[in-house]
């Protein structure tokens, strides 16, 4: 519990910066500039396929559906994502499962947003299991983004990294089974993205981020990787990668994963 009151008061205190240390130019510092503030007010709805070994010859497939929506409020200007899955999970310590055998797996709810001047965003989720085994998580989160000064394309595309941390409650499970242990965890994702061409990219930590387990110590880091290829201002897709490189907390060894985003 000490953890948590340290890290909760370090996410207030992060706010707070952000929200007082607005930067009223645009001076570089290292050459970059803070782009938080700076949003599409088009909507985007995705299509994500995960496949996930998690050791022991076990698997999960998991199917998502993932949608961005602008939310302004006065002038505090956000954005809202709704995400919603189904996941088949199998193997040899999962016999009653088989693939293709999808159930819902969760929905989750994630705002962000800040204001003209801002140095980042700060904003908040909501995850609810679907169905009968699973906990509510929330938490707080914080946000920014840099990226070079200057016109012109450059290598480097931005660097935006994340923090939350999230707190379980209410774990059910099904009759005569205890329910999961509450969780209690600090997410960071350290995303920055490089340009590989004019309509392609490779960004890292963008899909996962690195996990230390507050509840029972224990973290989980991942190299995870993601080549992005815009087809259009519609449409674009990608494919990526995450393998685990530290794992004293365990959530998979690997997984590949795909999306379609559509932009309208």
């Amino acid at each position: 519990m000490k953890f948590l009151r340290v890290l909760t008061f370090l996410l207030f205190c992060t706010s707070a910066v952000l929200v007082c240390a607005a930067e009223q130019t645009s001076t570089p510092i290292l050459g970059l500039v803070n782009t938080s503030q700076e949003r599409s007010q088009d909507r985007t709805l995705e299509f994500w396929g995960y496949h996930e070994y998690d050791g022991s010859q076990n698997y999960s497939d998991t199917l998502k559906l993932r949608y961005y929506n602008p939310l302004n409020i006065g002038d505090w200007y956000g954005t809202l994502r709704l995400d919603t899955a189904y996941t088949a999970a199998y193997g040899p310590q999962l016999p009653e499962q088989s693939p293709g055998s999808y159930s819902a797996d969760n929905i989750m709810v994630t705002i962000w947003g800040g204001k003209a001047g801002w140095l980042g965003n700060i904003g908040a989720r909501v995850l609810a299991p679907l169905g009968n085994t699973g906990q509510w998580l929330a938490g707080p989160q914080v946000s920014t983004s840099f990226k070079p000064a200057g016109s012109g394309q450059q290598l480097l595309s931005d660097i935006s990294p994340l923090a939350r941390y999230m707190i379980g409650f209410n774990a059910k499970a099904p009759s005569g089974m205890n329910p999961p242990p509450l969780a209690s965890r600090l997410e960071l994702y350290p995303t920055v993205g490089l340009n590989l061409g004019p309509s392609t990219q490779i960004r890292f930590w963008d899909e996962n981020g690195a996990v230390y387990n507050a509840a029972g110590g224990g973290w989980f880091i991942p190299i995870d990787a993601m080549f992005t290829q815009r087809i259009n201002k519609n449409l674009l897709f990608a494919i990526g990668g995450a393998k685990q490189v530290v794992q004293t907390y365990q959530l998979y060894n690997w997984m590949a994963y795909g999306k379609i985003a559509l932009t309208f």
